[in-house]
């Protein structure tokens, strides 16, 4: 980028509005996406996106707008917002204008590339559909993702969206020669911090790149993040023929940020306050994420649901872009049942008999019915008592609970918390486990066993006959 000393094309700003700024240039007026400097040693960076007549252009302050006055001199970059892309970038940590936040030396040998970029065209996209493994028991057998697709998060506050993307970090970096590149839109810089620290003292920071948009920063750096982080995932893709494993928390914070520079540049809003835009704008981040010919980019993104409410316009519409959803539930984390996804609600595109196979699709199959069987037991159990349900009608209940404490598992991540040591669970072992679950064969195992283990055989040698009134007590609980 240009030093605002020297590049040629001065303008003059006009107003400033909060973070929007309108900026006048008599000789050349910069297209929409430049960047500009502005401000003391060029500090205020604000970039175009819209021209407002032959002499004006409105901006939107990428960093704080305060010192700006009507007068002052804003230099054109002569170009849009880069990211840095290279081998040297590994193990670092970088902010949306590819400075480095980790303390260190800014990397050396980088090559400077636009956030804004088309997406991979059609006829150089892999069609061959692979299974993605994660280790992760209830992902693999009930909602195995698909290598180069897009896998959502869903959950309000507090039910374990960071904690579980934070695992599979953990799992990909750890097991799988690939790239991790995470994106942190609007995160809290205590997340950052922790997050760095963890994947160091794990050894899996060689092979990944963080990049974050802060909280408190403005509105037009968060929206860009993560096309900053995406052209860093490109390079690794495209360049060093590699897959990489993006993972984006939060979603939804993008889709905020795309919503305060909306209300900022005065466009009318839509259903619930959302930017007209919303569509477009997202539609033009997630498309970049593709499995092409030279590598894969699979992406994993958190998505915060407003009031756990699945029909707000932000869910609807990133639901359109996924291959797999994973979605977590209040209720379960409250039971203690970690990771706490709704194994009803969570599916995914890849769970069909000419990806999977036969056997995986039946047992994932035989799985939801004994589930949704419970599910409608509940009431039944609730008011008359375990003891009223017919003979067979107990044995799925039985096999439901089995089943999901089985689906529990103990993280890397949390070792420090629970004192309980991580695990990481095969999809085979996983299908296994699964399958004897439903053939009865730990039916006389105290449903405890089963939970917060690995495999199967980790349930103990020989049985232990489980309390009744216990059990129907937890039923009722439940």
């Amino acid at each position: 980028m240009n030093d605002p000393a020297t590049a040629r094309n001065i303008g003059t700003v006009v107003s400033v509005r909060g973070s929007v700024v309108d900026v006048r240039f008599d000789a050349h007026l910069p297209p929409v996406y430049s960047l500009l400097r502005a401000g003391e040693d060029g500090r205020v960076l604000i970039e175009v996106l819209a021209q407002v007549d032959p002499h004006t252009v409105r901006g939107i302050g990428l960093t704080a707008t305060q010192g700006l006055a009507r007068g002052m001199n804003v230099a054109d970059t002569g170009g849009p917002l880069q990211a840095p892309v290279g081998k040297s970038i590994l193990a670092r940590m970088f902010d949306v204008f590819g400075n480095a936040i980790d303390g260190g030396a800014a990397p050396a040998a980088v090559e400077l590339r636009t956030v804004h970029r088309d997406p991979p065209p059609l006829a150089g996209r892999s069609t061959k559909s692979e299974i993605f493994e994660t280790g992760i028991k209830v992902i693999d057998v009930l909602v195995p993702l698909e290598r180069g697709g897009k896998t959502g998060l869903f959950g309000g506050a507090g039910v374990g969206k960071t904690v579980l993307l934070t695992e599979l970090i953990h799992n990909m970096v750890g097991h799988q020669d690939g790239i991790s590149i995470f994106c942190g839109i609007g995160e809290r810089c205590r997340e950052g911090e922790e997050l760095y620290r963890d994947m160091k003292d794990a050894g899996v920071l060689p092979n990944m790149v963080m990049v974050f948009g802060q909280m408190n920063e403005p509105p037009g750096a968060r929206f860009r993040v993560g096309h900053a982080a995406l052209t860093m995932a490109e390079y690794f893709r495209d360049d060093e023929h590699r897959d990489v494993l993006l993972l984006i928390d939060n979603i939804f914070r993008f889709i905020q940020a795309g919503m305060e520079v909306s209300g900022l540049l005065g466009q009318m809003p839509s259903r619930l306050g959302y930017q007209p835009t919303l569509a477009t704008e997202l539609a033009g981040l997630e498309e970049r994420i593709a499995n092409t010919d030279a590598g894969a980019i699979t992406s994993i993104q958190a998505v915060y649901v407003p009031a756990d409410d699945l029909t707000d316009p932000a869910a609807v519409h990133t639901f359109s872009h996924l291959s797999a959803s994973i979605v977590l539930s209040r209720r379960r984390a409250s039971e203690g049942l970690f990771p706490a996804v709704d194994l009803l609600q969570s599916n995914s595109t890849m769970a069909t008999p000419g990806i999977v196979g036969e056997r995986h699709y039946g047992i994932a199959q035989q799985i939801r019915r004994t589930l949704a069987q419970y599910e409608d037991l509940k009431d039944i159990i609730a008011m008359l008592g375990l003891e009223q349900l017919s003979t067979e009608d107990r044995k799925v209940v039985g096999r439901a609970r089995m089943l999901e404490r089985f689906l529990t598992q103990p993280f890397f991540t949390t070792e420090q918390f629970t004192g309980i040591k991580g695990k990481l669970v095969s999809r085979k072992d996983a299908l296994d486990g699964c399958e004897r679950i439903l053939r009865d064969e730990f039916k006389d195992y105290p449903e405890r066993a089963l939970y917060m283990i690995g495999t199967v055989d980790e349930a103990g040698a020989s049985p232990k006959a489980a309390p009744t009134t216990q059990a129907a007590a937890d039923v009722h609980a439940s």
